[in-house]
């Protein structure tokens, strides 16, 4: 028994990724050809296991409608429009035109394109914009992270009861204990964090699940 996270190195990290439901060739594909293109950015695409318990989150939870904001080159959405019913639908939010026709493509390879609707615009004009009535099952916000407390504040009341919200990369590599880190996202990060934790409307925990993953359940 014990009272912490395990640390995780890299040799336990692969353990723990072959001890989980294997990854199919179409994310494995993915993620290697992300890899290659776009070398400087490959911290943001999710990890193999987060992916997964993206799925099964959705699954359990009986997810139906999703939204997320940040799509990149289109993991994270493969892998919740899988854990959603054939008639489910995933709003993904993005404003690289680059990046999203790399995940339109494998979003056809997946079989999910049929799920996912692409709005390329800044996400805060676009949640801004949707119908009064429109309402999510679930949600993940991995963009800007200085944008971060925005969006939550645009997705929090559209939630339905019990719904969760999972926002990503808010340890920042370890940086948000760090007080000799002053820039912009990981202030941005701080900050959010502070801000979900005092949310009466939610229930929050941090995990650390790759780069620290929060996920909120909204209350009834």
């Amino acid at each position: 028994m014990t009272r912490t996270s395990e640390s995780v190195t890299p040799q336990l990290h692969d353990y723990l990724v072959a001890h989980s439901a294997p990854v199919d060739p179409v994310l494995a594909d993915l993620a290697e050809e992300t890899a290659r293109r776009y070398p400087d950015q490959t911290t943001m695409q999710i990890g193999a296991e987060q992916g997964t318990f993206m799925t099964l989150l959705a699954r359990i939870g009986g997810a139906r409608d999703v939204v997320e904001v940040g799509t990149f080159t289109g993991y994270s959405a493969i892998c919740m429009a899988r854990g959603i019913p054939a008639d489910g639908s995933l709003l993904a939010l993005d404003v690289s035109e680059e990046w999203t026709a790399l995940a339109r493509r494998y979003w056809q390879r997946a079989g999910v394109a049929d799920k996912i609707e692409l709005r390329l615009a800044p996400a805060l004009e676009t949640l801004r914009a949707l119908p009064g009535d429109r309402r999510f099952d679930l949600a993940f916000i991995d963009a800007d992270k200085e944008g971060y407390i925005g969006y939550w504040e645009e997705l929090v009341p559209r939630m339905r009861p019990g719904g969760v919200l999972l926002v990503d990369n808010t340890l920042s590599h370890g940086r948000v204990i760090d007080p000799a880190e002053t820039s912009a996202p990981v202030q941005g990060i701080r900050d959010f964090n502070d801000h979900a934790l005092a949310d009466e409307r939610v229930e929050p925990v941090l995990l650390p699940v790759g780069d620290g993953l929060t996920m909120a359940r909204v209350r009834g």
